[in-house]
């Protein structure tokens, strides 16, 4: 009976292949772990930029409305154009006009726009009272601004009074009339004594000081389009 002689060869290769193939496996495990970290780092890196960048953006709008507020520039609130039938009784004319509110700050904004229902009431009352002769010409432009600017701060409780004309009441100009007089015939010592009068009188005649109002956090009106047809 011959005995089998076994390739010393072909029974180490099997062994000699396996610890090659586990290298290899936890090669690949070793890639696909760095791979990994390296992308989620890339992806960390980008959001932490994006972040970053928005933040600068952030901050820099903020010094930039702090310094502006800082340096007194105005702060403009442009509204919804108005259409409003106008009050001429010869015929149908209508006007359509753009305002724009220049405010203080624009912490203002934040407040006006609370009462805009209530503002744009108060601006097309005031519209709708102005005939197309008022409105066509640039003393009517003005005016019209002014009594905007008044009547849309009453909705938010602040009172704009309107200005005084500077008129002399007749008693202090007849009192005038007299001291100059007496002045010119009575000598040096008359004077002091009519213009003491005169003082006086005036100072009776002058008006009472208006108790002080809110300040109007709209400081002007502007048109941004005028048509009247």
């Amino acid at each position: 009976m011959s005995a089998v002689i076994a390739d010393p060869a072909v029974v180490d290769e099997p062994v000699a292949r396996r610890p090659r193939k586990k290298l290899i496996i936890i090669g690949a495990a070793a890639l696909a772990l760095v791979l990994a970290l390296g992308a989620g780092t890339t992806v960390f890196l980008k959001q932490r930029a994006a972040r970053a960048a928005a933040d600068d953006d952030a901050t820099s709008e903020h010094a930039v409305a702090t310094h502006a507020e800082s340096r007194g520039v105005p702060f403009y609130l442009p509204l919804d154009p108005f259409v409003v039938n106008l009050a001429d009784r010869e015929a149908d004319r209508y006007a359509q006009i753009g305002i724009t509110f220049e405010l203080e700050s624009g912490i203002a904004g934040d407040q006006i726009k609370a009462y805009m229902p209530a503002i744009r009431n108060a601006v097309l009352m005031v519209l709708a009272n102005k005939t197309s002769k008022e409105l066509l010409s640039r003393d009517g432009k003005e005016q019209l601004a002014r009594e905007i600017l008044r009547e849309a701060a009453r909705p938010m409780g602040i009172d704009v009074p309107a200005p005084e004309p500077v008129t002399v009441a007749p008693a202090v100009a007849a009192a005038s009339g007299a001291a100059s007089a007496a002045s010119a015939v009575a000598g040096a010592s008359a004077p002091a004594t009519a213009i003491g009068a005169d003082a006086a009188a005036a100072q009776k005649a002058k008006p009472r000081k208006r108790a002080e109002t809110q300040r109007n956090p709209i400081q002007q009106v502007h048109f941004s389009s005028f048509i009247i047809q």
